[in-house]
């Protein structure tokens, strides 16, 4: 297969369809031929709102393509307090969620992920700001219209994510209407082409009505909620609910980095109709057939290579016969054959799907080209009277078939139309064929985190499920996604596996012996490293020689200090005192390499001398010579604290500097544990107990178990000199709650007209309790801001609870309003803590001395109210 320099490879794929949660659900409703539509029931309607009379209208059609939920959002994962996450538009919500799962798909963790990644998305009509907050619109103040501004635009969606993601690259929004989504892609594409970014999510979002609709004859909705596209009885589809994201990278340095590529991108092509045609809303078939043309000149592909195209597909009697003759023009460029190209709308499983319709074609048809199989399009029985397919060159494809080979690689043409005219074509080609993966390590450190219990066991239990159904997959594969490619949470899993079926295995029944885990930041402690000098099996350091580049440069810095560079395999072999130091210095070099950085060390016997190594104590040929029963020379102050041997003394620098502290004899201290525990520190013994495993699996169960304890191990570090693969596997569980306002409801309740404010409270001779009303006041309101979870605590800074800053100058404008003070309205920047600003507050109005910038100056005391709040937020 040739690759361009002008290839593009879609290396990351996630959908939320209509019927399809994921990309592999959507692969089995389009080749099971299924639809999703939602039929509903007139009580479930009236439910909704929907008024009986239109119910009872024969027009009114009872269906839908929906996705479920749409209420939910994790707005924890992505530091939305409960107010802001309430009035974000779901369609923003959705696509957060969403981008993130495609990163994550794709194998890159932006945190880690060298250069630029750039965004290109759109939504939808957003039809929750104009029917659930339409009242709070209209009696909002100017924050408040402010805020609604930045949660529901169109013009936020992208920024959005690159804010919430830290993601570096362009960030820009398309809206086509329905070709959003490819036009998207393409201008995505000469992004990456460019140079102007190194990664692109790309994609859309839409909601649509979830209350059926009223059929009309001559508009685009179907009577029934089928869409039969190219049928003689196709009147219209329904329009539906979904969102897709794809992540996009140059195919050349995708190959070079080991991404799992579903599909290239060989060509694409944008333009409009203008107004040569019979009104705004009406498709051209010059302006398709040029698009797809142009598409087909800039992927460098003839039409006679083409085997199959994902047409706009819309089903009406009229758009359909437009579409088959602009195809027809543009391939009568290259080929007089007919009948050879397949045609299909994925519009006839999950609908029109308005802005992200043109992700839904891509992401079918990419799938198709990875699989090697065509898939329905339903509902075709007879040819749409005006279309003439025998003297075109397309069929429409109606069974699950497999896709036929060709002399090159198998193309695809996808096109996506938008009312007002913006036409867009994209010519996908198979992936590149996957090599096999070479031979590995014989075991690997595979890692999983979340932010509860609960959504790691979901996510251990979903990788063993994975794991279990796709055992073909290369565990080092598996291991370098994971651990490269995914943000860490505090809840963490940790698991050695010496093959794919072990870790299924072990995933799935909760193997306690095998699986590690811990709590990071719960019990905080840091390592202590054990060092005995006690020798491994000579199979055990031949492996980790060969297998660990960090380990293998320690131990041949350790030849090179005795004088025998070529001689380091050797070295370890030979047994003795030598060969225990060089593998226990190497063990102790690697997990330092890897990100684990001990709080000090803990040795015994020959493990003194491996202590003056690592703490540069000594150099390393004199500490080798110590090793053996040499005398130190000098000794320098070392860089880590040193425990010495069995008197449960640190040593202090006096003692460091002399040279019988590094020859004293004894064993590591008794109690070490117990002794280390007291100074939050724990124990990380390096040789292995008896009947424990060694070499390889026994360095990864180190740093797998330091992991979990909350080291943040360098993962690019270890898995050095492995050749990095990734490959798609199950993403981030969610924990979702409802945020949702009614239609009609209006959250911001007025106080009453004889309430009592807070300036009438204030007691002029007790300064105190002014100090505590307002406390009070600004622990409940930002506490009902933030959901009523989480009650800011007095000395917490308020950014870090995920506060916006524009809340805080609607609670500090408010405030104003209730001391009839002004107060001003970037306190809370230069004091971000409630106590903070309080006691600033009171210097500014008179009643209590204040604190400087930044300070949390300690009141005598607080109200009983703030008190608890403090107590549950500690």
């Amino acid at each position: 297969m040739t690759v361009s320099d002008s290839d593009v490879a879609i290396i990351g794929m996630v959908c939320r369809f209509p019927g399809a949660d994921s990309v592999e659900r959507f692969w089995d409703v389009l080749r099971e031929g299924r639809e999703t539509l939602t039929r509903y029931t007139d009580e479930e309607l009236l439910a909704a709102g929907v008024p009986a009379e239109r119910l009872a209208d024969p027009r009114y059609v009872k269906a839908g393509q929906t996705i479920p939920d749409v209420d939910l959002f994790d707005s924890e994962l992505f530091q939305f307090t409960h107010d802001e996450a309430e009035i974000l538009d779901p369609q923003h919500r959705i696509f957060l969620e969403c981008a993130l799962q495609a990163l994550e798909r794709a194998g890159y963790d932006p945190e880690h992920t060298e250069g630029h990644i750039g965004v290109y998305a759109g939504a939808g009509m957003n039809t929750y700001l104009l029917h659930n907050l339409g009242e709070r619109y209209r009696t909002a103040n100017s924050i408040d219209h402010y805020r609604l501004m930045l949660a529901n635009d169109k013009d936020f969606l992208a920024t959005r994510v690159s804010y919430k993601l830290d993601l570096r690259g362009p960030s820009i929004n398309v809206n086509t209407a329905c070709s959003t989504s490819l036009v998207a892609v393409h201008t995505a594409c000469l992004a990456l082409l460019s140079g102007e970014c190194e990664l692109a999510l790309v994609g859309a979002v839409h909601l649509g009505s979830q209350q059926g609709y009223q059929y009309q004859e001559g508009m685009i909705f179907s009577p029934d909620g089928h869409c039969r596209a190219f049928d003689a009885n196709a009147q219209g589809t329904v329009i539906g609910s979904g969102a897709g994201v794809v992540v996009l990278k140059r195919l050349k340095e995708a190959l070079a980095d080991g991404d799992w590529i579903h599909a290239v991108i060989k060509g694409s092509a944008v333009n409009n109709d203008g107004s040569h045609k019979t009104g705004y809303t009406a498709p051209s078939i010059a302006g398709q057939a040029e698009v797809i043309a142009d598409a087909q000149e800039v992927a460098g592909v003839e039409p006679d290579g083409i085997g199959y195209v994902e047409a706009h597909g819309t089903g009406t009697p009229l758009g359909d016969p437009i579409e088959v003759a602009a195809l027809t023009e543009a391939f009568r460029q290259g080929t007089d054959r007919t009948g050879f190209c397949a045609l299909g709308s994925v519009k006839t499983n999950i609908g029109h799907l308005d802005t992200a319709a043109g992700l839904a074609g891509l992401i079918k048809t990419a799938l198709m080209l990875e699989h090697g199989t065509l898939v329905p399009s339903l509902h075709y029985t007879a040819p749409n009277p005006d279309i003439d397919f025998a003297a075109s060159p397309f069929f429409v494809n109606t069974e699950a078939t497999a896709w036929p080979a060709a002399d090159g690689p198998r193309l695809a043409g996808v096109s996506s139309f938008g009312i007002g005219g913006t036409n867009a074509h994209v010519v996908l080609q198979e992936p590149p064929a996957r090599t096999a993966a070479p031979r590995g390590r014989d075991c690997e450190l595979l890692v999983l985190s979340a932010r509860s219990e609960a959504a790691l066991q979901q996510a251990a239990a979903a990788l063993g499920r994975h794991l279990k159904q796709h055992r073909e997959l290369d565990l080092g594969a598996v291991a370098q996604t994971l651990g490269l490619g995914r943000r860490s949470h505090p809840h963490r899993l940790a698991l050695v596996a010496r093959g794919t079926r072990q870790a299924a295995m072990a995933l799935a029944l909760g193997d306690e012996e095998q699986l590690r885990q811990g709590v990071v930041g719960r019990e905080p402690t840091a390592p202590v490293l054990v060092l005995t000098g006690a020798a491994a099996e000579p199979a055990d350091s031949a492996e980790l020689y060969q297998a660990v580049p960090q380990y293998r440069t320690a131990v041949d810095a350790c030849a090179g200090a005795l004088g025998r560079p070529g001689a380091a395999e050797a070295l370890l072999g030979e047994g003795g005192p030598r060969a225990g130091f060089v593998h226990e210095y190497a063990l102790a070099r690697t997990l330092l390499a890897w990100g684990v950085e001990p709080a000090g060390l803990a040795p015994g016997g020959t493990g003194l001398a491996v202590a003056a190594a690592l703490s540069q104590a000594l150099p390393l040929a004199e500490a080798l010579a110590l090793a053996e029963g040499g005398a130190p020379l000098r000794p320098q102050a070392p860089r880590l604290p040193v425990l010495a041997p069995g008197t449960g003394r640190w040593l202090t620098e006096e003692e460091s500097l002399l040279p019988g502290s590094w020859t004293a004899a004894g064993r590591v201290t008794e109690g070490l544990a117990e002794l280390l525990a007291e100074a939050g520190r724990h124990p990380v013994a390096l040789t292995p107990a008896a009947g424990e495993p060694g070499g390889l699996a026994h360095l990864l169960t180190l740093a797998g178990q330091q992991w979990v304890l909350g080291a943040e191990l360098d993962f690019a570090a270890v898995h050095e000199g492995s050749e990095i693969r990734r490959v798609p596997l199950p993403t981030h569980r969610f924990e979702r709650r409802r945020h949702w306002v009614e239609p009609g409801a209006h959250t911001t309740a007025a106080a009453p007209a004889d309430a009592e404010r807070l300036i009438a409270r204030f007691d002029p001779e007790d300064r105190q309790q002014n100090v505590e009303l307002v406390t009070d006041y600004l622990v409940e309101g930002i506490g009902k801001v933030l959901g009523g979870r989480h009650l800011a605590a007095l000395d917490t800074n308020l950014f870090d609870l995920g506060l916006d800053s524009l809340v805080l100058i609607e609670v500090v404008a408010r405030l104003g309003e209730e001391l009839d003070f002004a107060v001003p309205a970037t306190s809370f920047v230069e004091f971000p803590t409630i106590r903070s600003f309080v006691d600033n507050l009171a210097e500014l109005m008179g009643f209590a001395p204040g604190p400087q910038p930044g300070a949390a100056a300690p009141a005598t005391r607080t109200s009983r109210r703030a008190q608890r709040a403090a107590a549950r937020q500690d």
